[in-house]
């Protein structure tokens, strides 16, 4: 049986790490907060300043930059002219509408890890890393984060330091999508009941959200078609921009939802550092936006982990959760490993990296500790012997381990190996958490010859595990190849 290591290395919630947002109330409510923060006199709107940021500025960037644009989005909304109002009395009108929400109050777990994209000034056999984290905090809402670190020579791992602050981006854009990809979307979406085409004419060639709500509520058939049209508006919210400063530390960055589709939550994003045939790499993750009552395949793309862009993804095969892309295209096309159907593993490819139409069953439960379900844990890994991918089964009590398999480097639908027993079971101090018994990766890397597992423990915090590569693939190859691909179950 092959050996795996847990590293003695932890991620911990930190609940300090705290994040601006708009604390929204009611046009009405608004008003008469408003109203009652005019009748305060100079003085009093000082003072009340004062202690906003006697209690608030240490646990906070740039807090005054935040609240005067939202005292402007405040006072605009209620069309109140902030011309004559003091700078003070703009800024405690921010506060008013201002709140903390703590981002890592529950959890923050279900880690993907990549090559971080600068390795200047690494040591010999050193290499830099990038590690994403699901945090969840107050009303189960995730967000994305960050934090870095490197491996050395003997794959020993190291941690930076991270800030106690979070800061939300820089700088928000609406993504443009041209014409022909928009309708394909709308279309493929089940959104079009003729509404959409009617807006063809006139609608430009590239596509934002702010002109193209513009264009679709001045349209004759806006009434009568609004459910259409407000879900082609919400496609088009859901694609968009966001940038950081250069001097914002990574641990910093926050990616906390922002599209109507995003509202309850981005969860599980698997990040990979895909190579294309130029050599330019970008990176992708595939993420699971969450709206409270509808999950939404997303895409983010990157290439420095300053600036982002968010797609969506579309395709009768991306309807599920827990997509992982393959790091690079095999015999010419994208590949992707996927559920379905909520229980057995499905790749996926095609000729465009937005639109997915096409997959096969690639494995169903086997074993005891994987009759409930099968996924991936991020994407597939390239060795000499084959693409090797981790998996997630779920057994009984819902405890879920995490196992591997191996898939043929050419044709990556021939799986060649399977794992009969689980690679990391969670060890009994690893049981207590937000969801109990289980052991979570959306991603891994090899260095030094280990395979490098950050984990999550019981959904609250992330471990580390290393397993040598050359024990893994021998005990995949003696104890689990798979005779005639017969790698289905009799379950079915």
């Amino acid at each position: 049986m092959v050996q795996t290591e847990r590293y003695p290395l932890t991620i911990h919630p930190d609940p300090r790490r705290v994040l601006f947002r708009p604390f929204h109330l009611g046009p009405e409510r608004t008003a008469r907060i408003l109203d009652r923060l005019f009748q305060l006199n100079e003085e009093e709107v000082r003072r009340e300043l004062g202690t906003v940021f006697q209690e608030f500025k240490y646990r906070h960037q740039a807090v005054e930059e935040y609240l005067e644009r939202r005292a402007l989005e405040i006072l605009g909304a209620a069309d109140v002219d902030p011309v004559g109002l003091s700078r003070e009395r703009q800024l405690l009108a921010g506060a008013y509408f201002t709140h903390e929400y703590a981002l890592e109050a529950a959890a923050l777990f279900n880690p993907s890890i990549v090559w971080h994209p600068d390795q200047s000034g690494m040591p010999e056999g050193c290499r830099r890393f990038v590690i994403s984290l699901r945090a969840t905090g107050e009303g189960h809402i995730s967000s994305v984060e960050f934090r870095s670190g490197f491996v050395d020579g003997e794959a020993q791992i190291w941690l930076d330091s991270y800030s106690r602050y979070v800061t939300p981006p820089d700088q928000y854009a609406e993504g443009l999508l041209s014409k022909a990809v928009f309708l394909r979307k709308v279309h493929e979406l089940g959104m079009d009941d003729g509404f959409a085409g009617s807006l063809s004419a006139a609608l430009p060639e590239q596509i934002g959200y702010t002109e193209a709500a513009a264009i679709i509520r001045a349209h004759e058939g806006y009434a009568s078609h609004k459910v259409a049209a407000d879900s082609i508006l919400g496609l088009l919210k859901a694609n968009y921009e966001i940038s950081y400063k250069t001097d914002r530390a990574l641990s910093e960055r926050i990616l906390f939802p922002y599209s109507p589709n995003e509202m309850n939550g981005m969860e599980d994003a698997r990040f990979v550092a895909f190579t294309d045939a130029a050599g330019a790499v970008t990176y992708y993750a595939t993420y699971t936006a969450y709206n409270g009552r509808v999950i939404f395949p997303q895409l983010l793309e990157t290439e420095d982990f300053l600036r982002f862009r968010v797609r969506t993804l579309t395709g009768d095969v991306v309807r599920n959760k827990g997509m992982a892309l393959f790091p690079r295209k095999v015999a010419g096309k994208y590949r992707m490993l996927g559920r379905q159907d909520g229980e057995n593993i499905y790749l996926m490819d095609s000729d465009d990296l937005y639109f997915w139409h096409s997959s096969n069953l690639l494995m169903a439960p086997e074993y005891p500790w994987e009759f409930v379900q099968l996924g991936n844990c991020g994407s597939p890994i390239e060795t000499p012997e084959g693409w090797l991918v981790l998996s997630h089964g779920v057994g009984a009590m819902r405890k879920y381990c995490i196992g591997a398999f191996l898939l043929d480097l050419e044709d990556p639908s021939r799986v060649l190996a399977r794992l009969p027993y689980p690679l990391i079971t969670p060890l009994e101090e690893e049981r207590e958490g937000y969801v109990p018994n289980v052991v979570y990766t959306c991603g891994a890397l090899l260095h030094a010859g280990k395979v490098i597992i950050p984990y999550a423990m019981s959904d609250y915090s992330t471990g580390f595990a290393r397993v040598l590569l050359d024990d893994l693939l021998g005990a995949l190859l003696k104890e689990g190849k798979v005779e005639n691909n017969l790698h289905t179950s009799s379950y079915l």
